[in-house]
């Protein structure tokens, strides 16, 4: 009887054992344990972590990207700038060049043929005179009527004061072609250079004021177009060649107001 009770406590002990076994856990502080997260979860975290950097990768490569942007458009407004400059650089030529024209359209400078000079007085040294092209020297012509001429000559000039430049260009060119004795000849040499010069046409004007002293070398315009030969010869980058002719136009033309214009600019190259 005894060791039946003694058994019955031993059955009803176990279960109390194995419950006081269990470890007890707070509500309270559940999730938030220093045991949590469980064990095997450290892989997951160090998985989400390393997905956190991602995001911050590109956006380094988004501001790398756009800084690069920054300094392509930098440098195209530079671009920008640097040809505005000589877009207006180009128009304030023109503008002077056109300003210089009406100056001397003003002044009456070619209403009338220009005196011849003697040549003792005013011929260029062969050594240094500039040459004009071979098959380009003025023809020798028939007698001209002197009236014809005139009208002719003053047509031509009157395009010049209707800055119809191209017109006017064409019709020095032919009259020089009909009459290159005539006593118009030496000016509508010299304006075909300045209408030339107008134009932009810096080869052709180049041309024409060198072929003023070649084909016409006692003329009152040599000291003149010699001066704008050498203007042209400057803006054509030759800058030894506009020193040259500068100089010569000082040596040979010392009390002209080229020569004057040609110390100045002297000093400048």
């Amino acid at each position: 009887m005894r060791s039946r009770r003694l058994l019955t406590l031993m059955a009803l002990a176990l279960p109390l054992a194995a419950v006081a076994e269990v470890p007890v856990i707070d509500s309270s502080n559940a999730g938030y344990g220093s045991s949590y997260p469980p064990a095997g979860y450290g892989t997951a975290g160090a998985y989400a972590g390393g997905g956190a950097q991602a995001p911050a990768s590109a956006q380094s490569e988004l501001f790398m990207q756009l800084q690069q942007m920054q300094a392509e458009i930098a440098q195209l407004r530079g671009m920008v700038e640097e040809q505005q400059n000589e877009i207006q650089r180009l128009k304030q030529e023109g503008l002077d060049r056109y300003k210089d024209l009406d100056a001397r359209l003003a002044g009456g400078a070619a209403g009338a043929p220009a005196a011849q000079n003697s040549p003792a007085a005013g011929a260029i040294n062969a050594a240094t005179a500039p040459v004009a092209p071979a098959g380009q020297q003025p023809a020798a012509a028939a007698p001209g009527d002197p009236a014809k001429e005139k009208l002719y000559y003053e047509a031509a000039f009157d395009l010049i004061k209707a800055k119809d430049f191209d017109k006017a260009s064409q019709a020095f060119t032919a009259f020089l072609r009909k009459y290159p004795s005539s006593q118009y000849a030496g000016n509508a040499q010299y304006w075909l250079g300045e209408v030339n010069l107008a134009k932009g046409d810096l080869q052709g004007a180049g041309q024409a004021f060198a072929r003023v002293s070649a084909s016409y070398p006692s003329h009152a315009k040599v000291p003149d177009s010699l001066y704008k030969l050498a203007d042209v010869e400057q803006r054509l980058g030759n800058k030894d060649k506009a020193k040259g002719i500068l100089q010569q136009v000082i040596a040979q033309f010392p009390g002209s107001s080229a020569a004057q214009l040609a110390q100045r600019d002297l000093q400048r190259l």
